[in-house]
């Protein structure tokens, strides 16, 4: 799943930097996003030490920002620092368990910063991974089907709509993608590939487009 995470990542990320008009590269894109979702959810179930999960993911969000600014030539905060906001909202949640106005506060304020901040996903990322993290899994397409949905009408962004593959693939997979998954990549790769591909991707862009490529973030 890792290897398939990474893969649909990097066809979506150089389709939207070189290839704007192809659809089908951001199409196969899609897969990536849920994936590494789930991956977020899954791992603070097993992790052994949740703060150190979050400080890993904001440190790898803090060398990805740049980066990230360049090849996309935009001002946002990347996904990866997406998902240490929702990674903290989980954990105000389950300290939160048993107070349901405690904790509906605080999953309608995270999804209100994730949308008022320029977080990548913004609450569409925040409402993908509490799913994973707290609906049962026979109702994940429901769920998953209808913030595309909602998305959809929302950004008008059509090709969102095939996200919901992977979801599919997680929920009817069974056994076999759970065998498929102890396959894991190496660790340095796995969490090196995020801030390395954007930076070879920025480079890449600066050869493409030339000069009309050169915007820095503090340019923006």
């Amino acid at each position: 799943m890792q290897i398939l995470a990474m893969l649909t990542m990097l066809i979506d990320h150089i389709g939207f930097i070189f290839f704007p008009d192809l659809d089908l590269l951001r199409v196969i894109g899609r897969i990536a996003f849920p994936l590494y979702a789930y991956g977020i959810a899954l791992g603070y179930r097993r992790t052994r030490n949740v703060r150190r999960y979050l400080f890993r993911l904001a440190a790898l969000a803090g060398i990805s920002q740049i980066p990230y600014m360049i090849a996309f030539q935009w001002e946002r905060i990347n996904v990866i620092g997406t998902f240490a906001a929702c990674l903290i909202v989980m954990m105000l949640l389950d300290r939160f368990k048993g107070n349901g106005p405690a904790a509906a506060i605080v999953g309608l304020a995270g999804a209100a910063l994730l949308e008022w901040l320029p977080f990548e996903y913004g609450a569409y990322c925040l409402a993908l991974v509490l799913m994973f993290r707290y609906v049962p899994r026979d109702y994940w397409l429901l769920v998953h089907g209808g913030l595309n949905v909602v998305y959809f009408v929302y950004h008008g962004w059509w090709v969102q709509l095939f996200s919901i593959i992977p979801t599919m693939l997680v929920v009817l997979g069974g056994s076999w993608l759970e065998k498929w998954d102890r396959k894991r990549v190496p660790r340095w790769l796995w969490l090196s590939f995020y801030p390395g591909h954007l930076a070879l991707l920025a480079l890449a862009g600066f050869w493409w487009y030339g000069e009309d490529y050169g915007v820095l973030p503090w340019e923006l």
